[in-house]
């Protein structure tokens, strides 16, 4: 029997994923797409848009099923929503009726927990997240950071083995986007779930992963593998900037694919990386 320690947290196996468009056609959203993610990792995916960076979070949490391959959690074969995992949105996924501490106490409560011990939990996380106070404000009351925080105690409370981003701080300002990073750092550090964190900012993904996968343009597939072999806090060390040129020469190959010159290739990258210099 395989060591259940060396079993990887998630594998993903010559997935393919396919879907059918309005008009009846089959769209490949994943080909042949290969991935493992070992516990405790912190692992990023960056790619063009529609390369299928979503649709691989959505397999791995059971709200699709693979057209082809195997999927796996735990050394287990992915048959339905799994109590394991945490899902964070790109958007506020807060219920706007429930007050800061209502939503952070919710989902203990649909587990069974007695109300007492997770209310307790619940202004632990809050007070973790630093929001000690609000406990009775509502999200409309809170700002796009706030409420980020507020996701981030409502899926840590629940205590994931597994937590799945999908570009969670992608609406926040650059200073707050860079102190939400921070924050889940130090909260994964804690308790060292395995992370799968969806991007389309390579300095977000190098500062954050041990690890990050490249895709290709759709159907996506794993283009190269990157380990970020740099000492955490990384946001000022000297080597982060070689790493990113690294990622953003292999992005760059996917103008041959896209059929695109450099001056588009160019403006692609800086629409979703604004504020990046490229060598000319």
């Amino acid at each position: 029997m395989a060591d259940v320690a060396s079993t990887p947290a998630i594998e993903l196996a010559h997935v393919n994923r396919r879907f059918l468009t309005p008009n009846g056609r089959s769209l490949t959203a994943l080909r042949d797409f290969s991935m493992t993610v070992g516990r405790g990792e912190f692992a990023a995916i960056v790619g063009p848009t529609g390369c299928g960076k979503s649709t691989t979070l959505n397999l791995v949490t059971g709200l699709a099923k693979p057209s082809g391959g195997e999927v796996r959690v735990m050394g287990q074969e992915v048959a339905g929503i799994d109590p394991r995992i945490g899902f964070v949105f790109q958007s506020d996924a807060l219920f706007p009726w429930k007050s800061v501490l209502a939503n952070v106490i919710a989902g203990p409560l649909f587990r069974k927990v007695p109300k007492a011990e997770a209310t307790a939990n619940a202004m632990d996380w809050i007070q973790r997240v630093g929001l000690k106070g609000f406990e009775h404000h509502y999200p409309h009351q809170l700002s796009g950071g706030m409420r980020k925080r507020v996701a981030l105690a409502q899926t840590f409370i629940n205590k994931p083995e597994i937590l799945l981003m999908d570009e969670p701080f992608s609406a926040l300002d650059v200073q707050t986007r860079i102190l939400m990073q921070d924050e889940l750092l130090q909260l994964w550090g804690r308790d060292k779930a395995s992370v799968v964190f969806v991007t389309h900012d390579l300095d977000e993904a190098i500062a954050l992963a041990d690890r990050v996968f490249v895709l290709t343009s759709g159907p996506g597939t794993v283009k190269s593998v990157y380990e970020i072999d740099l000492p955490r806090p990384r946001r000022q060390h000297y080597h982060a900037i070689g790493e990113r040129d690294r990622l953003l020469e292999v992005m760059s190959d996917e103008q041959h694919r896209l059929a695109i010159g450099r001056p588009q290739l160019e403006q692609l990258i800086l629409h979703h990386l604004p504020g990046l210099d490229i060598e000319r």
